[in-house]
């Protein structure tokens, strides 16, 4: 099979699909690589790194898509890409199509196989495409959280962890899962008070045991949060449904509550967001806007801005089912893996995740009948 990788368009997008390790062990698997000059620059990686793992480089985007069977990427094609579309061709990254209308009917229209990291289950129900962002993600939340929290940003001007004789500052993380846990030890490292909220009395239990109880836990619904999003001078929205558009948990009344400088971080804003104020996707270029006095921090490639780490993390997930789609095809891959099927958003013109279909409002194809 031709697989190719091609450089990322989105702004401050600085990761890559395939590392020159990878290129080497789909080369030696039999296959062709076919890489986009530059594309890996930023997260380290040179063309000549490439070139001694076996690849070929390519000039321009338009021949990589024209050539290779399979494309592997990180971030959801843009505009501009979706003329490079083919019938029958695999494209494997993160698609996050239930905000995505436009995306998903280019898709369709071209009948190309969609294969979404972000559904992708292993043989436990988790998502092992999406971890290795969420932690990132969950981890650089706080730190950006300290930072926007100084005066210069339009802070409250506060340490987050205090100093001796002057409190901490309150963190409170709505979502319990990945990115919350690596949230709440980022910030328990800083010396923050931190509070996690989730609706799984069990998942709490987890993180108290984890965390030998240096971690409030609140069993969430919209009257708690309501009372927890008023004390946070750090708040982080992590609530997600895999493949659906996230729930709009903070609504705008709660963030008005809110002391002036306070800020917040959406890490669901690639799924549409947990926070009714957060209504536009910023960028690393432009990264916070404020409102009714609080910071809004709302980048959706949040992990982009650390290549170095979230490319290799991403690559040393994704790389097991790159090889199985190239050795084995993507009807017989899925048939031998269920939790790749899971990963199919479309083919054949067909939508068939469901939580997008409900999302877009559409019918939805089970996934049996394409394999």
């Amino acid at each position: 099979m031709n697989i190719g990788t091609v450089k990322e368009i989105k702004n401050n997008e600085f990761r890559v699909g395939l590392t020159p390790a990878g290129c080497h062990a789909l080369c030696t698997a039999g296959h062709k690589v076919l890489v986009e000059k530059g594309a890996g620059l930023g997260s380290g990686f040179s063309d000549e790194d490439y070139v001694a793992a076996g690849a070929a480089l390519m000039d321009e985007a338009r021949s990589v898509f024209a050539h290779a069977d399979m494309i592997v990427k990180v971030k959801e094609p843009l505009a501009q890409e979706y003329a490079y579309f083919r019938p029958e061709q695999i494209i494997f990254t993160y698609l996050h199509l239930a905000p995505e209308p436009e995306l998903t009917r280019a898709l369709l229209d071209n009948k190309v196989v969609g294969i979404a990291f972000e559904t992708v289950r292993d043989s436990r129900g988790g998502l092992p495409l999406l971890s290795p962002m969420s932690r990132v993600a969950g981890r650089m939340s706080v730190q950006l959280g300290a930072q926007y929290l100084e005066k210069q940003y339009g802070g409250k001007g506060m340490v987050l962890g205090g100093v001796p004789g002057v409190a901490p500052g309150q963190v409170v993380i709505i979502g319990g899962g990945t990115v919350g846990l690596n949230a709440a030890k980022m910030a328990l490292g800083l010396g923050a008070k931190v509070a996690v909220l989730d609706i799984n009395p069990e998942r709490l239990a987890y993180v108290d045991d984890l965390f030998g109880g240096a971690v409030e836990t609140i069993v969430s619904n919209p009257y708690v949060i309501a009372q927890w999003v008023k004390k946070a001078d750090l708040l982080i929205s992590c609530v997600l449904i895999p493949g659906a558009m996230a729930p709009k948990v903070v609504s705008e009344t709660m963030v008005k509550t809110m002391q002036p400088g306070s800020v917040i971080v959406d890490v669901a804003i690639d799924q549409g967001g947990g926070v009714e104020t957060i209504d536009r996707i910023t960028t690393h270029a432009d990264p916070i806007y404020i409102k009714h006095g609080v910071i809004h921090y709302a980048v959706a490639n949040i992990p982009g801005a650390a290549p170095m780490t979230s490319t290799q993390a991403l690559a040393n997930s994704t790389l097991p089912y790159v090889l199985s789609l190239a050795q084995k095809g993507w009807q017989q891959a899925m048939r031998d893996d269920k939790g790749l099927a899971a990963g199919l958003n479309t083919a054949a013109g067909k939508l068939c995740c469901p939580a997008v279909a409900q999302a877009r409002g559409v019918a939805c194809t089970p996934v049996d009948e394409l394999l």
